[in-house]
């Protein structure tokens, strides 16, 4: 019975962590600025291009970004899920 009770204060301690993190993602998502992710050398081919041009270089560059750190999220979730199994195994045999 004391184990129950202690593994639903668990989850609920994770549970208002995950939503503390997504509060702070949704609000750093919502009052950002926008992103310039230029090098000096883009930027002056950039402007030389125009306007819409530079945008659309700027979009890319981000999304390029965004490519290898979802990678590394994925893969580090993965490790922190099969960590957490492993210890879950260890406590219970």
């Amino acid at each position: 019975m004391f184990l129950l009770t202690v593994a639903a204060l668990t989850l609920q301690l994770q549970m208002k962590r995950i939503l503390h993190i997504l509060f702070f993602l949704i609000f750093i998502l919502l009052f950002s600025e926008t992103l310039q992710a230029q090098c000096a050398v883009c930027t002056k081919t950039a402007l030389q291009l125009g306007e819409k041009p530079a945008q659309g270089l700027n979009s890319a560059i981000l999304y390029l970004m965004a490519a290898p750190f979802a990678i590394i999220g994925f893969i580090g979730f993965r490790w922190w899920k099969g960590n957490k199994k492993r210890e879950e195994e260890e406590v219970a045999g």
